[in-house]
């Protein structure tokens, strides 16, 4: 495999270029430090970021999940059950 293959073989499989998947992938791992961080100050102190972990999975899965199937042109309604409503429209 070359080298230049093994940069860009998986960004192209998701409908990215490398960039675009280094951008995207850097705010995916962002939003989950951020999300760890808040569950553990919540597991210190159960009365803050009550939400905060929730909502940030909601989100990761709104983007890598819902949109991406959006972005290919699959309807809404054809979408599993489970992924055809946003969780972070779940609460």
């Amino acid at each position: 495999m070359s080298l230049d293959r093994l940069f860009t073989e998986h960004p192209a499989s998701v409908g990215e270029t490398y960039f675009e998947h280094l951008r995207a992938a850097s705010g995916f791992a962002a939003l989950m430090v951020f999300g760890g961080i808040a569950c553990f100050v919540h597991a210190l102190f159960p009365f803050l970021c009550v939400r905060t972990g929730s909502q940030c999975i909601a989100q990761l899965h709104d983007r890598m999940v819902v949109n991406r199937m959006r972005a290919r042109g699959v309807r809404p309604e054809q979408l599993p059950h489970a992924a055809s409503a946003p969780l972070s429209r779940l609460r």
